[in-house]
């Protein structure tokens, strides 16, 4: 259990919120990437898990992580863990002292918090545990409010409710460092949104959305299915410039029917950019225009560093594309080009993604993700279903469980190599979603 190694090597603990569990350690991976940082982890190393332990790191690589994180909850550095009292004891013990030295000096103020995972203590009992650390040599003095450094003592009880055990299965004991960004999931909550929509994505959910995709300072992020905007106001906050496209000419321009209740049609400032304005981050909007998604307007160039989309499903938005099922006739030579008005035809979900990414494998720059939702039937789901294409390759493929036969799955894909010919393999089975299944995932 003991912890010998100097500052270039020491162990860090993650605590993780347990929502969104599946999506957790592709977005840790995704964010230690960005620093060109390894996942490495214990022997003992459990997903499901609120507690991982992490090697090989620096504290500045944990601090950039928690920057931006929204699956993570706080950080430490890792004094020492067991099984038992007398463990955790000896792991301390055991813990270099020049490694402690300089958070217990006796002009510094501290204090300790006890967390315990799946079980709630007294008050009482919380001193105890923490009255049962004074072998540790602190010379500071106690500061509740205001404290220099903060240590935690973290317990895990495991993750079933019903059994609940008297003892802790496994104890933690470190330094804080930082906190993650779950205030995000509050402080954007479409709630509190200017221009919202029926189908706006869940803050966390796009937050999540644009950690998958490693956006970063300066990156030109995409959303072909733009819808309100809830995309781009995530990967802005991350410094990145935002664009997008949709077929709906009222959701883009903002005009018709409002969504809100008690409202009965959109303002004249309810808009994408308006949401940017929000937020802070007008000035990374590049724009958005109504496109049809099968039918490109980009120059086939690799313009994007990410693409970011949740398509439509078919429940509460249509998937339509521009055509029409009547036999193409050839216009007459005196033809004088007149306007005219396309007329719209179903846009079925294979072809969606089919369409999708061929255009991120032209599109994407090398090294550039696509992310993307896949909704699914889950008797009938297997690994197989996902969308291939030889220039992306399948980085992660994460369940947001909607029903017990219904579900969604977040794909991340990252372009590998150029395009040399059109192909994408598809195989689908059409999802029969429910509107109430459908809204689960949907505005929150």
């Amino acid at each position: 259990m003991a912890l010998h190694c100097g500052r270039a090597c020491r162990q860090y603990l993650l605590h993780l919120a347990h929502d969104n569990v599946d999506f957790r350690l592709p977005e840790i991976k995704a964010l230690l990437s960005l620093r060109n940082r390894p996942f490495d982890t214990s022997e003992t190393f459990n997903e499901k898990s609120p507690f991982w332990q992490l090697n090989g790191l620096s504290e500045d690589d944990i601090r950039s992580v928690m920057s931006r994180t929204v699956c993570g909850k706080s950080a430490f550095e890792l004094w020492g863990h067991g099984t038992t009292t007398d463990e955790l004891r000896m792991s301390l013990l055991e813990y270099p002292a020049e490694n402690m030295a300089p958070y217990l000096q006796q002009n510094s103020t501290y204090k300790i918090n006890v967390y315990t995972f799946n079980k709630t203590l007294v008050f009482k009992d919380s001193i105890e545990k923490i009255d049962a650390l004074d072998f540790l040599p602190f010379k500071g003095t106690v500061n509740l409010k205001a404290p220099e450094h903060i240590f935690c003592l973290l317990e895990d009880y495991g993750s079933d409710p019903y059994e609940i055990p008297e003892e802790p299965f496994h104890m933690y004991f470190g330094r804080w460092i930082a906190d993650g960004q779950r205030e995000l999931i509050r402080s954007y909550s479409v709630k509190k949104r200017h221009f919202i929509g029926n189908t706006s994505m869940d803050a966390g959910l796009s937050f999540i959305m644009a950690n998958h995709a490693k956006v970063k300072a300066d990156d030109l992020v995409y959303d072909p299915f733009v819808g309100t905007g809830s995309l781009l106001v995530a990967c802005s906050r991350f410094g990145a410039y935002v664009c997008g496209t949709d077929i709906d000419y009222n959701t883009i321009h903002g005009v018709g029917k409002a969504s809100r209740k008690n409202q009965k049609w959109r303002g004249p400032d309810e808009n994408i950019r308006a949401n940017l304005r929000q937020y802070g981050t007008e000035s990374l909007y590049v724009d958005v225009m109504v496109s049809d998604a099968s039918k490109t307007v980009w120059r086939k160039t690799a313009q994007f560093d990410a693409i970011v989309t949740d398509p439509p499903y078919g429940i509460r938005e249509s998937t339509r594309r521009t055509g029409s099922h009547k036999d193409i006739i050839k216009p007459p030579e005196d033809f004088s080009g007149e306007s005219h008005i396309p007329v719209s035809m179903a846009y079925h979900l294979s072809d969606i993604f089919a369409d999708l990414l061929n255009f991120a494998a032209h599109h994407l720059v090398l090294g550039g993700r696509l992310i993307y939702w896949l909704p699914i039937y889950r008797p009938e789901y297997c690994e197989e279903m996902v969308p291939l294409h030889p220039c992306l390759t399948l980085i992660s493929n994460c369940e947001q469980t909607l029903s017990s036969h219904t579900s969604r799955r977040l794909i991340t894909m990252e372009k590998t190599k150029e395009p040399e010919v059109e192909y994408v393999r598809v195989f689908w089975v059409e999802t029969p979603w429910s509107k109430d299944e459908i809204d689960k995932c949907k505005l929150s």
